[in-house]
């Protein structure tokens, strides 16, 4: 079966910076589940994976825009430190939710001085180009379950089925 819309698919990956870096991996653990065509990953590599089948490898660079997408500077902000409330040392590497004029939206604190923090709304990874290693473990239909749902369930995870589904 092909990597298509509503497929419930299962991948191992690496990611890598444009320094060669690994940023993470999951051959050395469990794979990655994914709905096709439902968001729950970055543009740039779904498109990358549509049309693949088992046992297929994929060597892929995504650019920003179709990954976590471009550094926004207006995202980056100082905060007074008594913004937070009762958390006590603040410190770089922090993550909050913050509410502002679009939502509710995480930030991780990347700077502390004297009595602000700087703050963070990018992805980690935004502004960066993106490099993966993939292969295709699995490629099945998605359950209706699934697909109303919007996301893979992994085996003994599924909200209702049954032993005989």
């Amino acid at each position: 079966m092909n990597i298509s819309q509503a497929c419930a698919v299962t991948i191992h990956y690496q990611l890598k910076d444009d320094e060669n870096r690994i940023v993470e991996s999951s051959f050395d653990s469990e794979p990655m589940l994914y709905l096709h065509g439902a968001q729950n990953m970055i543009p740039g590599l779904e498109a990358e994976l549509e049309g693949k089948t088992v046992g297929d490898k994929i060597a892929a660079s995504i650019e920003a825009k179709d990954g976590y997408g471009e550094y926004h500077d207006g995202l980056r902000q100082e905060v007074p430190l008594d913004a937070f409330g009762d958390v006590e040392d603040i410190v770089p590497g922090m993550r909050f939710i913050a509410e502002t004029e679009m939502g509710q939206r995480p930030v991780q604190v990347v700077d502390v001085k004297d009595d602000v923090a700087v703050v963070d709304g990018n992805h980690p990874l935004a502004g960066q180009r993106l490099h993966f290693n993939v292969e295709v473990i699995d490629v099945r239909e998605a359950t209706e379950e699934e697909l109303a749902h919007g996301h893979v369930h992994a085996s003994g995870q599924c909200d209702s089925h049954s032993a005989s589904e």
